[in-house]
C-alpha cells in the first residue's frame, strides 16, 4: 500500500458517505486505469434505484466488461470502501479486473451491523447433473 493508494481510498470512503447523504447504503468505489487515470466512479444506488445489485464495484466491473480490452482491465485497480461482496466479487473476477484495495473488510463490516448481517439462504444440489451438463457441454471448449 502506498500513497497513492491511500489517498484513492480515501475517495472511495468520501463516495461512500455522498451515497449515505443521499440515502443509499454508504460504499464507494473507483477504478483507475493501468497509467493512473481515473476511469470511472460509482456510489451505491440500491435505495434510490430500488434494484439490491446496484452496489458501486458491481456497476464498475459491468462498465469495465463493456468498455475496456482485457489488457486493459486487467492493468486497472478497483478502490472501494468495503470489500467487495460475493456478487461484487464474482462480476470483478469476470470482468478481468487486476486489483482490487479496500478499506473495510466484510468481517468488519459484518460486525458493525445488528445480528452480523444476512443469514445464509439454504441451498441444495446437485441435481440432475446429467440434465444439466446437457446444455453446458463444449461451451468452454474453443470453437473450430
Amino acid at each position: 500500500m502506498n500513497h497513492d493508494d491511500e489517498r484513492r481510498l480515501r475517495r472511495a470512503i468520501e463516495l461512500a458517505a455522498s451515497a449515505r447523504d443521499a440515502g443509499n447504503p454508504p460504499f464507494g468505489s473507483l477504478l483507475v486505469g493501468p497509467d493512473g487515470t481515473v476511469l470511472a466512479e460509482e456510489r451505491n444506488t440500491t435505495v434510490a434505484d430500488r434494484d439490491i445489485t446496484a452496489h458501486p464495484e458491481l456497476k464498475l466491473a459491468r462498465w469495465a466488461a463493456r468498455e475496456l480490452d482485457p489488457a486493459t482491465a486487467a492493468g486497472t485497480t478497483m478502490y472501494t470502501s468495503c470489500q467487495p461482496c460475493g456478487m461484487c466479487a464474482g462480476a470483478i473476477e469476470r470482468s478481468g479486473l487486476g486489483r482490487v484495495v479496500f478499506a473495510l473488510s466484510g468481517e468488519q463490516l459484518d460486525a458493525m451491523k445488528p445480528g452480523g448481517g444476512f443469514p445464509p439462504v439454504p441451498q441444495e444440489g446437485p441435481a440432475l447433473p446429467q440434465e444439466a451438463r446437457a446444455p453446458v457441454e463444449g461451451y468452454y471448449s474453443p470453437h473450430p
